[in-house]
């Protein structure tokens, strides 16, 4: 099965990140690639970038060497006493979409209670695609109940590679039990890197042995090629779908069909 896209990685704009959006767009082009995204860090988070970052992402040109970009951001989920998440409708509009997720300088460990909450709440606000490595050991939450609101809000259940490999240690078994929930509750996942550096972006190949290890239908992996994601993000009304309707004719069908 070949995966074709990367819904998660962090640029310089980061600063705990290390490539430029060039060094993106030449590594994904050298990896075959269809499409990567760009999602720096939400304003709560230490090193995040300024929020005219985001707004100005629309001088970034949308395809290079034939691979085209998605403009994202990584969103936080806050405490309860705050809003949901600390982006707005307004910075909302100038993304392709939204990734929340939990970050251990903005939201403090709490309870399994906390979290499932904070999490729904995230994903009610509308503002988001896609909810991030909801399989950190830190944030223990109800999967059950995480994956049925996400079916509900039509949000994207991640399975980070990165998880798997070196960060958010003691993540495998909880993520292994999200991808079971989510295949039980006939639900839909992104597969990403969550890339700090370009040499890895598109790298999901050890996700992707986990999802082929339990049978996971390859028909719910929304991220497998850049139409199916483009057509995701359609029924969010973003308009990246009308953006790259010409590139996406043009995508070679083997590409497409070759699972």
């Amino acid at each position: 099965m070949r995966h074709l896209t990367d819904t998660h990685a962090h640029t310089v704009a980061s600063t705990h990140a290390y490539s430029t959006v060039e060094e993106y767009f030449q590594a994904a082009a050298d990896k075959g690639l269809q499409l990567f995204s760009i999602t720096d860090h939400g304003p709560e988070m230490p090193d995040s970038p300024h929020p005219w970052h985001f707004g100005n992402m629309r001088v970034l040109p949308r395809i290079r060497y034939g691979v085209a970009m998605l403009k994202g951001i990584e969103a936080n989920i806050l405490p309860a006493e705050h809003r949901p998440l600390d982006v707005n409708a307004t910075l909302m509009s100038f993304m392709d979409f939204g990734i929340a997720s939990f970050h251990e300088p903005v939201f403090p460990p709490s309870d399994r209670k906390t979290h499932t909450q904070a999490m729904i709440a995230a994903m009610e606000t509308g503002l988001i695609q896609i909810l991030g490595h909801p399989g950190n050991p830190n944030y223990p939450i109800n999967i059950e109940e995480v994956v049925r609101a996400a079916r509900d809000n039509n949000v994207l259940i991640e399975i980070n590679n990165s998880s798997f490999v070196s960060s958010r240690l003691g993540s495998e078994p909880y993520c292994i039990e999200i991808l079971e929930t989510v295949q039980a509750l006939d639900w839909k996942v992104a597969l990403s890197s969550d890339s700090h550096v370009h040499y890895t972006v598109g790298d999901v190949d050890v996700a992707l042995g986990k999802i082929e290890s339990i049978g996971f239908p390859d028909d719910n992996i929304v991220t497998l090629n850049a139409r199916r994601l483009i057509e995701f993000l359609s029924e969010h009304g973003k308009p990246v779908a009308r953006e790259l309707s010409d590139w996406l004719d043009e995508l070679e069908v083997p590409d497409i069909l070759e699972l």
